[in-house]
């Protein structure tokens, strides 16, 4: 499923109610949604997601961001290195070598359409 209104949603499903359910990845608030299928669930999401805007704006409070920009990243020395050399190779920074990479993978993953889902 795809990101709505800069929300994405993180699925499984429960097989003691036969539903599908999902939370909104990234936030300290809990924003659950739930459908018996595709439709339902994609639906319930943007609700969700809708509801959840309007609260805050009603109650005056800023929304939670899902994403800064920033991510800590922890490598092995040998990986560290390649992506270096990598880096230059491209006559990029290691940080814009990465940003870009990654870009790329994330484009590919979406693309596909595919979704896992947890299973409980």
């Amino acid at each position: 499923m795809k990101s709505y209104k800069s929300y994405t949603p993180s699925i499984w499903y429960e097989r003691d109610d036969r539903l599908f359910h999902g939370v909104v990845a990234g936030i300290r608030d809990t924003v659950h949604f739930a459908g018996e299928g595709v439709e339902e669930l994609e639906q319930a999401f943007k609700d969700s997601v809708d509801e959840y805007l309007a609260m805050c704006a009603e109650d005056g409070t800023e929304p939670d961001k899902p994403y800064s920009g920033k991510i800590a990243l922890r490598l092995a020395p040998e990986i560290h290195e390649m992506v270096s050399e990598a880096a230059v190779s491209e006559a990029k920074s290691v940080n814009q070598w990465i940003a870009d990479t990654l870009k790329e993978a994330a484009e590919r993953q979406i693309e596909s359409g595919s979704t896992k889902i947890r299973i409980r």
